[in-house]
């Protein structure tokens, strides 16, 4: 049996993540720098969610009706990995251009196009009678996938001072956080009662209120419209993303060993040629300059320490309750949703939190505690009752829900306005891939438990040690929470340090 990334993980997470926040002045539509009087973060924070609602929704759904689908249209359903795949292939080939994009044309011009575009993938997916219809019209959805999350997050940066960050990305999170929450029970009605091709159908008259409420209700900031487009590494960055998150899928595979090596390697050569074609490059697509800012590099060598873990989490849970415990697709739903829960009863409580501790001490506490929550789970076991496995979920999903924000909203403390959008493109590029690394490392974990016991699949201590490898990573993260500075981000949270003295 093989095991399939689940699109949950790369799609759930920017709600975990939450939207960053802003600065002081932005620019008008007409390029100047003049500051945008906005109508309040709370509004643009829901109308960017309207677009992460969407994204929720569709891949909770989609997650649920993957065997009927597979039987509807004549295939394996471990053939449909590919239709999930050509969705990732272009977010790695487009979200890096995602902010040239929206400095050129402007946030939202190029928000409401990407949910267009998304919207005409999901007809195409609905419409779909063939495994290559499908991936075709998935990697079109995934190409207004690319720009909605990045550009989103760019429309608040530029939109919502530093002081309200922290309480632009609560109002953000909340609706959006109702996707996986009812994505799992929705997605087993819609397969039983109705067809799976309503799945891509419902991101309708979402994603049209998105649109509506972002032309009337937010402003078209943009950076510099001179910006050259940076093709040469618009194409290197690409080809390189592609074939590492190509070589991280086919890792998890059996029998795919040789090709997925190969892979990683072009993909880690390509990489290395792009890094020395920016460094001679005025305005390169993906700037590694950014990372000589402290608290950017810091919130992203952490960030993607936890979410590598974060995307093994959503792929392990439902495998070990339907394969290792039994329980139906319905049941593993209803349990699973305890982790969604946790994150939206932390959104409340996370600018006090960030207030009272500031990020440093935050970021160091939540990670300790998101982590013993995953290693809590390689301790489930058939006989536990439900109560408390749904308690030790929302305990860490409250915590790694906590984590992402401070992540996200600490990233962009010291980013000068005019790199903002070099800075969403740079951080949403290692965000997706590193939740697909999450996804290969829990798989490769599995098949190598399987392979030498000799199993046809996975048993219960595969799991535990896939959870115990993916805990003890996010843990290292520690190493990095450390070398913050305690006053860190002091604008965005309130707290000062110097008062602890």
């Amino acid at each position: 049996m093989r095991w399939r990334r689940r699109n949950l993980a790369s799609m759930s997470a920017d709600v975990n993540d939450g939207l960053a926040p802003g600065v002081e002045a932005v620019t008008s539509g007409t390029g100047s720098k003049e500051p945008v009087q906005t109508r309040g973060y709370r509004v643009i924070a829901l109308v960017v969610a309207s677009a992460l609602f969407m994204q929720q929704l569709d891949g909770t759904v989609l997650t649920v009706a993957l065997p009927t689908m597979a039987r509807d249209l004549g295939t394996p359903a471990t053939g449909l990995s590919l239709a999930l795949t050509s969705y990732l292939l272009a977010l790695a080939l487009f979200i890096p251009a995602s902010g040239t994009l929206a400095d050129r044309f402007g946030s939202r011009t190029i928000f409401c196009s990407a949910i267009g575009v998304f919207l005409l993938g999901s007809i195409a997916c609905a419409q779909s009678g063939s495994l290559a219809m499908l991936v075709i019209a998935r990697f079109i959805q995934g190409i207004g996938g690319a720009m909605m999350v990045p550009v989103g997050r760019l429309v608040l940066l530029r939109s919502v001072a530093k002081e309200d960050m922290v309480q632009a990305l609560s109002w953000l999170v909340m609706p959006a956080l109702a996707g996986p929450i009812l994505g799992p029970p929705l997605g087993g009605f819609i397969v039983t009662w109705l067809d799976w091709r309503w799945i891509f159908y419902l991101n309708l008259p979402i994603g049209l209120l998105g649109v509506l409420g972002s032309i009337f209700l937010i402003p078209d900031v943009r950076g510099d419209p001179r910006a050259r487009f940076d093709i040469s590494g618009f194409i290197l960055s690409g080809a390189s993303l592609g074939c590492l998150l190509f070589g991280f899928e086919l890792a998890s595979r059996p029998g795919t060993g040789l090709i997925a090596i190969g892979l990683l390697l072009v993909g880690l050569v390509l990489g290395l040629v792009y890094i020395r074609h920016a460094r001679h490059t005025r305005e390169p697509i993906l700037d590694p300059a950014l990372m000589r800012v402290p608290t950017f590099r810091l919130s992203v060598i952490g960030g993607s320490l936890t979410r590598i873990t974060q995307g093994a989490q959503p792929f392990l849970l439902p495998l070990m309750f339907q394969i290792g415990f039994g329980l139906s697709a319905a049941k593993t739903g209803t349990i699973t949703i305890a982790g969604a829960i946790g994150a939206l009863a932390m959104k409340a409580l996370a600018p006090r939190v960030l207030r009272r501790w500031g990020f440093r001490r935050s970021l160091i506490v939540s990670g300790l505690a998101s982590s013993a929550g995953y290693a809590t789970c390689a301790l489930f076991r058939p006989d536990w009752a439900v109560p408390a496995i749904m308690a030790v979920l929302v305990v860490s999903g409250f915590f790694t829900s906590f984590q992402f924000t401070g992540y996200n909203a600490i990233a962009y403390a010291d980013i000068d306005k005019d790199r903002m959008s070099a800075a969403t493109s740079f951080y949403a590029t290692f965000q997706q891939l590193t939740l697909s690394l999450g996804i290969c490392t829990a798989a490769t974990v599995l098949e190598l438990g399987s392979w030498a016991s000799g199993r046809g699949q996975p048993a219960l201590i595969d799991f535990s040690i896939a959870f115990i490898v993916v805990a003890t990573i996010s843990a290292s993260a520690l190493i990095w929470n450390r070398r913050f500075a305690p006053d860190a981000g002091e604008a965005m949270s309130g707290h000062h340090a110097a008062e602890e003295k």
